[in-house]
């Protein structure tokens, strides 16, 4: 892969978008690599967390504004050109692929556009202190749609609406990112990755069977009434409890010692 490098390392997969000459912009190969990445998190029974980051000193600045104006994105046929749902619905990110494992976003610099959903979601969220976050659909001549549907459930409305409204015009902070909820923390620049590690150590301590089926339990019931949200996840809880991993974690606490996770 080119523009996206794809590392394996101790049941972690980081993702870091490969452009920096470019601020990371999204194009055609990019978003093509970068599907193809989610779905090797997703099928390698070695990897049980993610972490997404950008290269140089942008997280993404949004699709490529060249390619956006050059027809430099394929859509397969008519319909597809037509029907814009329809792309919409296959953008590579963890939502809508799927992804069932915990993802963490390290945003390392400007995140803008179309890759503001790899930052909405994204399950653990950390900002550097340089992050900085815009979307210029408006200014641009686009209406924000995804994207900002998917803001909307992460910030109060009213800051969904302004960053949405004033377009290129205003840059959304790491500090206020957090203030708002976007992101759960903010570290120093040169500790963002150290950080985004220590919390995936942190998550892969845990059963990581019983780790996605809550991830996917809350994702899945999100926007749902709470009985039917409840069905959801009770449905995750039967699956994780034929688990080995299931019986091994009473085990361990009997036996006061550490638990030894299969994913399993």
């Amino acid at each position: 892969m080119d523009t996206v490098i794809f590392d394996v390392a101790e049941r972690v997969a980081t993702i870091t978008l490969n452009r920096p000459d470019r601020l990371n912009a999204m194009n055609q190969q990019m978003r093509d690599e970068l599907r193809a990445c989610w779905q090797r998190v997703k099928d390698d029974p070695d990897v049980w967390v993610a972490i997404v980051t950008g290269a140089g000193r942008a997280f993404s600045s949004g699709a490529d504004v060249e390619a956006l104006a050059t027809g430099g994105f394929v859509k397969p046929d008519r319909w597809r050109e037509l029907a814009i749902h329809e792309g919409i619905a296959l953008l590579p990110t963890p939502r809508r692929m799927r992804v069932q494992k915990p993802v963490i976003a390290a945003v390392n610099g400007v995140a803008a556009g179309v890759t503001l959903d790899l930052v909405t979601e994204a399950d653990i969220p950390i900002a550097s202190e340089h992050a900085e976050f815009v979307d210029p659909h408006v200014s641009l001549g686009y209406v924000s749609s995804h994207e900002m549907v998917n803001m909307a459930r992460r910030v109060p409305v009213a800051v969904c609406l302004r960053m949405a409204l004033l377009g290129r015009h205003e840059r959304m902070s790491a500090r206020r990112a957090y203030e708002v909820g976007l992101v759960t923390e903010v570290v120093p620049h040169e500790s963002l990755m150290d950080r985004a590690q220590e919390l995936a150590a942190l998550v892969l301590k845990n059963a990581p069977l019983a780790v996605w089926g809550t991830k996917m339990a809350i994702v899945q019931g999100l926007g749902l009434p709470i009985p039917q949200a409840e069905e959801i996840a009770a449905g995750y809880l039967e699956v994780v409890e034929q688990s080995e991993d299931h019986a091994e974690g009473p085990r361990a606490f009997v036996e006061r010692r550490e638990p030894r996770w299969k994913a399993r």
